[in-house]
């Protein structure tokens, strides 16, 4: 055995950097909102054994870069990352790679009179849409996503035919509340071409094809509904190679109304936000090629 000490896998730059861009060309505003990380990779060994800052790229300047490429318009969280990765690892000859990420929030329009107005607006809390650009070498990995879009169905979903054993009290159903958080994340295929790629587009037809197969079938469980989503989103998406859930059980338990002389059919509930069961899988094509690095750092996806 060495007691030989090294310096292993590392990167660094900005984290969480808010920047919100206003595009005023007409009397109509818009608005965009991103929370963005930028974090490079590369040879930066001196940084740590040395002490020789030569190659670090400031985090300062990482976020700088940020609002600068902010003034030319945004467009998309994913195309937004794909020019900070282009810009990072083409400018600096020592960075190789990087991990960079995004959170987009959705503004509406507040209706006035009838309309939409033109530069008031009101936050969309439905979710939250999200993109990671992971760059290793030559190779670009991209992954869009979504977090926190909660969704309910109050019938046409049962729990039945699971184990029991001397711990088990909780009674098969037929019919219950099916809820839960929805967080997706789904993995273009590796080389697509993204030139003139319609990410927004994109974006609004997979939560569509989501909130479909969430509501389409009966559910015998969580489980098979979230495979039947991501199915239905891999089987219209060929650009897309893998989708990865992670989705809560939120619980509704029927509420015991006897002891005020009321019955119960099936219409008070106890929403219990804790314990909950959490569903993960992956869903993917029978062919995919595994791009572990891609997935490096995104908690919560198995």
């Amino acid at each position: 055995m060495s007691n030989k000490i090294v310096l292993g896998q590392n990167q660094y730059g900005k984290a969480e950097v808010r920047v919100v861009k206003i595009t005023r060309d007409t009397r109509r505003h818009e608005i965009e909102d991103l929370n963005v990380t930028s974090q490079l990779r590369g040879d930066f060994a001196a940084a740590h054994l040395d002490g020789d800052n030569s190659h670090v790229v400031a985090t300062d300047t990482q976020k700088n870069t940020i609002y600068a490429f902010a003034r030319d318009g945004i467009g998309s969280p994913e195309a937004f990352l794909l020019r900070l990765g282009k810009h990072f690892t083409s400018n600096f000859d020592w960075v190789t790679g990087g991990r960079w990420a995004a959170e987009a929030y959705k503004w509406d329009r507040i209706q006035a009179h009838g309309s939409g107005h033109h530069h008031s607006f009101v936050r969309n809390g439905q979710e939250v849409r999200t993109a990671v650009l992971v760059r290793d070498g030559g190779t670009e990995h991209l992954i869009a996503g979504l977090k926190d879009l909660t969704v309910l169905k109050t019938t046409q979903s049962g729990f039945s035919g699971f184990p029991r054993d001397k711990y088990t009290t909780l009674q098969e159903t037929a019919d219950r509340i099916l809820a839960t958080d929805v967080s997706a994340r789904w993995r273009f295929r590796t080389g697509t071409n993204f030139g003139a790629f319609d990410f927004n587009k994109s974006y609004e037809d997979v939560k569509a094809l989501l909130l479909e197969a969430f509501s389409e079938k009966y559910s015998h469980a969580l489980q098979q509904t979230l495979f039947d989503m991501g199915a239905k989103v891999l089987a219209a998406h060929p650009e897309i190679d893998e989708i990865k859930f992670s989705m809560p059980n939120k619980h509704h338990f029927l509420v015991d109304l006897s002891p005020f002389g009321l019955d119960n059919p099936n219409e008070v509930f106890f929403a219990a936000d804790r314990p909950y069961g959490l569903i993960e899988a992956t869903v993917q094509r029978e062919d995919t090629s595994p791009a572990d690095i891609a997935w490096h750092g995104i908690a919560g996806f198995c």
